[in-house]
């Protein structure tokens, strides 16, 4: 073959490929940006460890925003829970790429359900993505219904029903599906129902209880060896000095040289008690390589 012939054949080839991948790149970001069904959602985007936010509400803010969810709020900061918040967010006609992120970046989604939450398109989509990442990479998802019965969510029939089919008015057949298939696998998770409940104190503090337990889990499924050998002997020994059965404030100090795990001792025994207690904290001490952590239950019990 004639190497003119061959070199012209050569860069051709390499000029098609660069516009293939060129146009492939345009085609996910156009996707993205015109799909208001996050038809986007992809596998690998899910399976980040980059968590941006400990939970991810999902709710009509007209419904519960100036009361029940601002308990809810409440009872996590309380917990030193991080939960992402989109006061300041613009709301449009389908949700954004900040939104979404948000969604993917959360280890909890807590979807709280009222009479008039299917009348919002973005909702509808949160939710759509919300499962979506619980299928794909187990995202944690707590449901709360308040004041609406889970099987009117489930089969969209009562007056939530009534709402849906208003939302669904003009929408194509592809997106009222991936609502239906959403908001019946959301029903069917086991959640709080408001009717259960006489206080709605007492179950605001059970839900956040919940989470605060649900993300001590989560941080030991990913964040810690516990098969390290020898530990266990460690953690039987502060477990005796703490004496946690006591309303007793105890103060347990750590010594020893650098590097012979005194920090890796007390993040062990902190991940593996802490969800006992209301409040929990870890404080770094860079200076000295050690770290100083905190317990508190009501106003009896501490250590430190």
């Amino acid at each position: 073959m004639d190497s003119s012939l061959f070199r012209t054949i050569f860069v051709t080839g390499i000029g098609f490929l660069a516009l293939y991948i060129s146009n492939q790149e345009n085609r996910e970001h156009d996707s993205f940006s015109s799909s208001s069904s996050l038809r986007l959602s992809s596998p690998s985007l899910c399976l980040s460890n980059n968590w941006t936010h400990d939970v991810f509400p999902s709710f009509h803010g007209e419904d519960v925003r100036k009361d029940f969810l601002s308990h809810i709020q409440k009872g996590f900061e309380r917990k030193g829970i991080r939960q992402f918040n989109d006061n300041e967010m613009e709301r449009g006609e389908s949700i954004s790429f900040q939104l979404v992120r948000a969604i993917r970046g959360s280890k909890i989604a807590v979807v709280l359900f009222s009479k008039n939450y299917a009348s919002s398109k973005w909702c509808l989509d949160e939710l759509v993505e919300i499962m979506k990442c619980r299928r794909e990479f187990g995202q944690i998802v707590i449901a709360v219904f308040y004041k609406v019965d889970p099987s009117d969510i489930r089969k969209q029939t009562g007056d939530f029903g009534k709402v849906f089919r208003k939302t669904c008015a003009g929408k194509t057949n592809e997106e009222i599906r991936r609502w239906r298939v959403a908001l019946a696998e959301v029903a069917a998770i086991a959640g709080y129902h408001s009717s259960n409940w006489d206080n709605e104190a007492d179950m605001v503090e059970n839900i956040a209880t919940d989470v605060s337990k649900k993300l001590t889990q989560f941080r030991r499924s990913i964040d810690f060896n516990y098969d390290l050998v020898g530990m266990e002997s460690h953690l039987e020994e502060m477990r005796r000095l703490l004496y946690l059965d006591s309303d007793e404030v105890r103060m347990i100090g750590i010594w020893g040289l650098p590097g012979v795990g005194k920090s890796t001792i007390t993040r062990f025994l902190f991940k593996q008690l802490s969800q006992r207690f209301n409040i929990g904290a870890t404080r770094c001490n860079d200076e000295r390589k050690s770290m100083v952590w905190s317990w508190k239950s009501g106003c009896r019990r501490g250590t430190r």
